[in-house]
């Protein structure tokens, strides 16, 4: 059973809040995946996936200003990204990458409450509102208690909550996330997927991210876009993808080998226990 959130109809006839036309994406002039276009709604999430190296993040970093487009646009709202600055990007669009940064003598207060600074002024001083919204973003994700701990103390996992944090505080209409549930269990997955339906309801932001659980995806996602060999392979609702045997031809797997419906996996011959199932 689906556990999307909302009404897919209101999220139709809701405004784009970021759209992707004929993008070209890569590095030094070398294309990895051509002919990317998506558009995301506001209260809405859309999902890559697909294969390892596969060009997702490199999608992301590139809608996301990070790496030069090679072709097409990228238009955040009714305007294009080139011509916002990265002031007023900041204000509507909020990133979380999948990369550990050095944050050396930094605590979690100090790297969530970077997420208000392009709603200061241009010293960077904290108001009383700002300093409420860390607060409560640092509370949605159940990292209120490690504000004053150095982030170079903390587990991949507690370090994913405190940047979802700066990301939910930066009060985007636009969220960026690669792997958000990357080096999460299985109950701050499920609690990652809560709030993510917490914020689609209440605060109407479109989300884009990349994902590799694929019951996840298949639970949270409103739409997929399956990206593979350069190019985006198919894309549609969840259960357009995962009922059209398209996950097999994505990930290169003999039919059966994947049970969409229970996220089961039958191993093949010669590689374990012939016929093993397990979940995936």
């Amino acid at each position: 059973m689906s556990e999307r959130a909302h009404n897919p109809r209101q999220t139709a006839l809701a405004p784009c809040v970021l759209e992707a036309r004929g993008l070209a994406v890569g590095y030094d002039g070398v294309a990895l995946v051509r002919d990317v276009s998506l558009a995301v709604r506001a209260g809405q999430v859309v999902t890559l996936i697909g294969p390892n190296g596969g060009g997702k993040s490199t999608i992301l970093k590139t809608v996301a200003g990070l790496v030069p487009a090679l072709g097409g646009e990228v238009r955040l709202g009714d305007k294009p990204l080139g011509q916002l600055s990265a002031r007023e990007r900041a204000q509507s669009m909020a990133v979380m990458l999948t990369e550990r940064r050095t944050l050396e003598l930094t605590t979690c207060w100090d790297v969530v409450s970077a997420g208000r600074y392009p709603h200061t002024g241009w010293l960077g001083v904290l108001g009383e509102q700002d300093r409420a919204e860390v607060r409560s973003a640092m509370e949605l994700v159940g990292a209120w208690e490690m504000r004053d701990r150095d982030v170079t103390h903390l587990s991949d996992g507690q370090l994913q909550r405190v940047l979802l944090a700066r990301a939910i505080c930066q009060r985007a209409s636009v969220l960026l996330l690669d792997e958000p549930t990357s080096h999460l269990d299985i109950r701050y997955q499920i609690e990652l997927l809560s709030i993510l339906r917490r914020l689609l309801r209440e605060r109407e932001v479109g989300v884009l991210m990349a994902l590799h659980e694929l019951p996840l995806a298949r639970a949270v996602s409103d739409w997929l876009v399956c990206v593979r060999d350069g190019r985006v392979m198919c894309e549609g609702t969840p259960d357009q993808v995962f009922g059209s045997g398209a996950i097999d031809d994505l990930y290169g797997l003999a039919r059966g080998t994947y049970d969409p419906a229970t996220g089961a996996v039958t191993l093949p011959a010669g590689g374990g226990t012939e016929g093993e199932v397990c979940d995936a």
